[in-house]
C-alpha cells in the first residue's frame, strides 16, 4: 500500500448476519451467549488490502441516520442472508432462508441514504440484492426453480475457487474494471435479481442468464455505485481484476472525500 493508511478512505462495511443466543455454543470462562455480528475477516482484510480502513457497521437502528455515513467515505455492503421478501412486496417462498427483517430495513435504509447523497457504494453478493431492492427492484426467492440446476450457484468448494464463468456487458462501469468478454467467479447464492430497480442497469450474467452484477446509473454522473453477485473477497489473491473492484471503491471513495473537502474549503 506504499505510502501507508495515513490518509486512507474509511469504508464502513455492512454486518448482515446476527446469530442468536441458542445457535451460539458456550464458551469455558467466557460470558453467556448473547446476540453477535457475525463477519468473515476476509471483508476487512481485503479492504485493507485495497488501501482503505475497514469500519465495521452494527445495524443498530440510528446507525442508518445520515451522521454515521458523512463520517465514511465508502459503503461496503457484504453478504449475509436472505433479504425477507415483505422488502419488495411479496410472500415467502417456501424455500426462504432465515431472515431478519430489521436488519433488512436498517440495510435499505442505509443504502438509500448513501445513494442519495453520492457516497460510493459496492455491493457483495446479498450486498449486491440490497442496491436493486433499495432501488425499488424485485428479487427471485430461489433461483433453481427460475433457471434450473445447469449451473450450482451455490458451490460447495472453497471461496477461493471460481466455479463458473460470468459474461461482462461492453459499455458498462465493471467493463472499464473487469475488461469485456468472461470472468470466472465464486457462487454462494440461492437467490437473484429479478426485475431491476430504478437507474439499475445490468453489467454481467452468467450462462443461465441469472443477473450476476449490476452498475447503478440513477444518480449523478460521477457516483460509484456497483453490486456484484459473487464474493470477490474470497477471490483477490492472485485474481487482480478482482482486487480492482475494491480499488476503484477506494479510488471512489477518496475521490469523493476530495471533492467535499474542496467544497466545504
Amino acid at each position: 500500500m506504499g505510502t501507508g493508511l495515513t490518509d486512507a478512505p474509511l469504508i464502513g462495511i455492512t454486518t448482515s448476519e446476527l446469530r442468536r443466543p441458542e445457535n451460539a455454543p458456550p464458551i469455558l470462562h467466557g460470558e453467556p451467549p448473547g446476540t453477535e455480528l457475525a463477519l468473515g475477516l476476509s471483508y476487512p482484510s481485503a479492504v485493507l488490502q485495497a488501501g482503505a480502513i475497514p469500519v465495521i457497521l452494527a445495524p443498530l437502528p440510528d446507525s442508518r441516520d445520515a451522521p454515521i455515513l458523512e463520517r465514511l467515505d465508502g459503503l461496503l455492503l457484504s453478504g449475509g442472508p436472505d433479504i425477507h421478501p415483505h422488502a419488495y412486496g411479496q410472500e415467502p417462498d417456501p424455500q426462504l432462508g432465515v431472515t431478519e427483517q430489521r436488519l433488512d430495513g436498517w440495510e435499505l435504509a442505509l443504502t438509500r441514504r448513501a445513494l442519495t447523497s453520492g457516497l460510493p457504494v459496492l455491493g457483495v453478493c446479498r450486498g449486491l440484492q440490497v442496491l436493486n431492492v433499495a432501488a425499488g427492484g424485485t428479487l427471485h426467492q430461489h433461483l433453481p426453480d427460475v433457471v434450473g440446476e445447469a449451473i450450482n450457484h451455490r458451490q460447495s468448494a472453497p471461496g477461493s475457487e471460481p466455479t463458473h464463468t460470468v459474461e461482462v456487458e461492453p459499455g458498462t462501469r465493471l467493463a472499464e474494471l473487469l475488461g469485456t468478454g468472461t470472468a470466472d467467479v465464486n457462487s454462494f447464492h440461492h437467490q437473484a435479481i429479478d426485475r431491476l430497480g430504478e437507474g439499475i442497469r445490468v453489467s454481467a450474467r452468467a450462462p443461465d442468464s441469472t443477473i450476476e452484477a449490476i452498475d447503478w446509473v440513477g444518480g449523478p454522473s460521477a457516483a460509484f455505485a456497483l453490486g456484484v453477485q459473487w464474493h470477490l473477497e474470497s477471490l483477490i489473491a492472485g485474481r487482480p481484476e478482482q482486487l480492482a473492484l475494491l480499488t476503484a471503491l477506494v479510488d471512489a471513495a477518496r475521490a469523493a472525500r476530495d471533492r467535499g473537502a474542496r467544497m466545504a474549503a
